[in-house]
């Protein structure tokens, strides 16, 4: 069992998972406008299956995709994260961000939020020298929180996992060195239950 990366942000907290965020969770994976570049959306029981795997992995090694609570509403909202994939990626071996969250909660900067505090703990406490980011072509968004982020395109390439017979087969893949990561302050993480500051 690894030491358990748990943090807070002005309007989140990003914490291993609990009972309580499978029902959310697994609406937010039943809506078509989230699920909207995944192959299809997930039963109840594919939910909490994933939910189950992001709960071990952050277990063992103390970091993960973690469950996004608002801070308002003290509700899993969905989740951001690392991740090493399990896939067989052109640029394997590689600890990738990613996140999900439910459409209500589109739009409000959370996303960037919660994403700019992951980076800061991949870089400055997990001490890794680049993370990377991919989705479908046709993802708008993402890319956009991608940049955002200030991570950099760095070509496409088709993912194993995705049929080749999906319109999502085709990925973009972005990266981002930890020499050229910049901070943002505004979003600095904050580790929960009063523990030791974060390095910065």
């Amino acid at each position: 069992m690894a030491d358990l990366i748990e943090f807070e942000t002005e309007r989140l907290r990003l914490r291993q998972w609990l009972p309580v965020d499978r029902e959310p969770f697994a609406a937010l994976n039943a809506d078509p406008r989230v699920m909207e570049f995944f192959p299809s959306t997930l039963t109840d029981a594919e939910s909490d299956a994933l939910a189950d795997r992001c709960q071990s992995l952050i277990a063992e090694r103390g970091w993960g995709f973690w469950a996004v609570e608002s801070k308002a509403s003290q509700e899993c909202i969905g989740f951001v994260g690392l991740h090493i994939p399990s896939a067989k990626l052109p640029f394997s071996p590689c600890v990738e961000i990613g996140w999900r969250l439910a459409f209500q909660h589109w739009g409000k900067g959370l996303a960037l939020e919660a994403a700019s505090a992951t980076l800061h703990i991949g870089f400055q406490v997990l001490h890794l020298q680049e993370i990377v980011s991919f989705t479908t072509i046709d993802n708008r968004r993402s890319r956009a929180l991608m940049e955002r982020l200030g991570m950099r395109e760095s070509g496409t390439f088709e993912h194993p996992d995705v049929p080749k017979s999906s319109g999502l087969r085709q990925h973009c893949l972005y990266r981002l060195m930890r020499a050229n990561h910049s901070h943002n302050n505004s979003f600095k993480p904050r580790p929960l239950h009063g523990g030791t500051p974060f390095k910065h």
